[in-house]
């Protein structure tokens, strides 16, 4: 009997990786949302955690703000050792390399743990001098050094989640990686008013429960990722005796992580360094930028998300040689994470208040908060496409544009900005800094995206009709 087209094309799709032959705009979709789910639920704990703790008073969340640039270093570290797994696996199963694949799996999770060793010493050694490099007051101090203390000395946890869940990304399984983030995600909500505030008979521990909170929830979501890599990802093949470093794939994973890393520490640079310029004014200020930090966050998951599972289908389809599957991935991404943004953009600028008001804010917060939110918000509208760019330079193998690119952007733009606008323009002018310094960036992801096309995607061949 005659195969139609259809039948066909199942047939040649059978046995193969979802990631070389669904329909460009479905499989970005069908990966995407899972783990955009997921970051949405991990983002909204992180939101309810600082709801809560802002709960406590003012300045516990000023705390937890002055202490997220040093979390947000840890998890930057290990993000990146997981971005650059994720890309030398998704381009080694593209090459049908299992061995290569496997390689690439075992040795993060070495890399995982050593990760984790590093900032438990660095936890335990310097927790209490960083919060008193930032302020005087006593009772920040006290909050943070708690919160901070627990999460770098216990950030194994964070390790084996961030590890597992991008080895489950990396070959296609983003359902199952929702899950492991999403059941992590559900039970900090669930655990932080128990602890932070003494529910159920336990005794109230304030900023410290959010802590301990944090780290059961990762550690229960870093097993249950395992357990399913274990008993569901055939892909990949783990082994306690092949967890060991390996010179050669160390080098490949650390030449796209280590820039991840570094954009993503820059990040945390920024942070640290716009607190010590909004405390200058009151610590109001900085309780203002956590509160609009941990919205920003929220809002960017989806895009984040996105971003996240573009670089599994692309990096597969650059090891394929499918140039057509590749600028497609591009153009759609780039069209969906722009879109999500403006939504934001929207949501910023009618409603700043109500958003503010979730954080038990008062007038003095209200008052410099409001405009602050509608000043930042301008750079959202070109942040998906920045975010996107970002991805698809580490797919292709490099993590180099996307590190000079936030380099430029945050502490060769944004910082500088924000020095000279609060010493010639005050408390209000500071929150400029943010549009500006993204037109840096979008200059840049645009230079770079015709380079990387030049050399990189222009060449391959076009494949053949499916």
């Amino acid at each position: 009997m005659t195969q139609t087209t259809s039948e066909i094309k199942e047939s040649r799709a059978a046995g193969k990786n979802k990631m070389g032959v669904m329909p460009v705009g479905r499989l970005i979709i069908t990966m995407s949302l899972p783990v955009m789910l997921s970051m949405l639920v991990q983002a909204l704990y992180n939101f309810i955690d600082s709801v809560y703790v802002s709960r406590i008073g003012e300045n516990a969340l000023t705390a937890l703000t002055m202490a997220y640039p040093a979390q947000y270093l840890m998890i930057a570290v290990m993000t990146g050792t997981g971005v650059g797994v994720n890309a030398l696996l998704s381009k080694s199963l593209g090459e049908k390399n299992r061995e290569r694949a496997n390689q690439a799996a075992n040795t993060g999770i070495f890399l995982g743990i050593a990760n984790s060793i590093l900032f438990a010493v660095l936890g335990l050694l310097f927790t209490r001098y960083y919060f008193t490099s930032q302020t005087g007051l006593q009772e920040i101090i006290d909050y943070g050094t708690e919160y901070l203390g627990i999460v770098t000395i216990f950030s194994f946890g964070l390790a084996g989640q961030v590890t597992f869940e991008r080895l489950l990304q990396s070959t296609g399984k983003t359902l199952l990686s929702m899950i492991t983030q999403c059941s992590g995600a559900v039970l900090n909500i669930i655990l932080d008013p128990i602890l932070i505030f003494g529910w159920l008979g336990l005794p109230a521990m304030g900023v410290k429960g959010a802590a301990v909170a944090t780290v059961i929830s990762q550690c229960t979501a870093a097993t249950l990722a395992f357990i399913l890599n274990i008993s569901l990802n055939n892909e990949i093949k783990l082994k306690i005796t092949k967890i060991r470093p390996r010179a050669e794939v160390i080098k490949r994973i650390l030449a796209v992580g280590i820039p991840v890393a570094v954009m993503m520490s820059i990040s945390s640079a920024m942070i640290y360094g716009l607190n010590r310029i909004l405390i200058v004014f009151t610590p109001t200020a900085i309780a203002v930028f956590g509160a609009y930090f941990r919205l920003e966050h929220f809002l960017f998951m989806p895009v984040f998300g996105l971003s996240t599972s573009i670089v599994s289908i692309i990096s597969y389809n650059y090891g394929t040689g499918s140039k057509r599957r590749i600028l497609q991935a591009i153009r759609l991404s780039i069209l969906y994470a722009t879109v999500m943004m403006i939504i934001g953009f929207a949501l910023f600028q009618i409603f700043p208040g109500r958003l503010l008001s979730m954080f038990k804010a008062s007038e003095t917060m209200l008052e410099i908060g409001v405009p602050a939110f509608r000043k930042i918000s301008i750079c959202f509208i070109f942040a998906g496409f920045c975010a996107v760019s970002g991805s698809v330079f580490q797919a292709l193998g490099s993590g180099l544009p996307s590190m000079l690119e936030s380099l430029a952007r945050q502490l060769l733009a944004l910082l500088p900005l924000a020095y000279v606008f609060a010493k010639t323009g005050g408390l209000d002018a500071v929150w400029w800094a943010y549009p500006l310094a993204e037109i840096v960036s979008v200059a840049m992801c645009i230079a770079f995206l015709r380079y990387f096309y030049i050399k990189r995607i222009k060449p391959l061949p076009d494949p053949e009709p499916e």
